[in-house]
């Protein structure tokens, strides 16, 4: 007996939307039962326009290399800037900068208007009291249905012991720990 692959054959099945009877509403409701931090992920373009953008989905993904990817959905109007970036920056916000996360997360022109930020490696910016930042050079993307996933070597990195901002369920919160 000859054992058939479950998985789609052809990129054109797996992003068919028309062929799946998952709910999209539905299933994002699922995903939001996984809490995840927050992140601004930051880049700029060689005469120096910068973007950012609110991002959940950042992961590690290597220790050894040090890798970490984050998606983007492939109608941003930041995509060209990250595309074609050769850093960026994963800004790890603390629990205190809801309103930063909300300020990135809108179609604002200017979302660095009145920060404290420095540019870093690839001039990406990294951002004042950020819990955890790590620079990253632009290492390969990939497309996975609406969204390009970025790869990012870490070239450096920086924390602290504040505590991170988390989101679940459409809403941020923080980390209570066990009594």
């Amino acid at each position: 007996m000859v054992a058939v692959s479950q998985h789609p054959t052809e990129i054109g099945n797996e992003l068919s939307s028309d062929s799946s009877s998952i709910d999209p509403r539905d299933f994002r409701n699922a995903l939001g039962s996984y809490a995840t931090g927050v992140t601004v992920i930051t880049a700029a373009t060689p005469d120096g326009k910068q973007a950012g953008l609110t991002c959940n989905s950042f992961a590690s993904v290597s220790l050894n290399p040090p890798l970490v990817l984050w998606s983007l959905v492939i109608y941003s109007p930041s995509m060209s800037i990250f595309q074609n970036a050769s850093h960026f920056a994963v800004n790890v916000l603390g629990a205190s900068q809801q309103a930063l996360a909300m300020q990135f997360a809108t179609r604002a022109e200017d979302k660095f208007a009145g920060l404290s930020w420095e540019p870093g490696l690839g001039n990406a910016p990294v951002l004042a009291d950020a819990v955890a930042t790590f620079q990253c050079r632009s290492a390969d993307r990939y497309y996975g249905g609406d969204h390009v996933i970025f790869l990012g070597a870490v070239e450096a990195y920086a924390y602290n012991r504040a505590e991170p901002l988390l989101f679940a369920r459409g809403n941020f919160g923080h980390f209570v720990p066990r009594a």
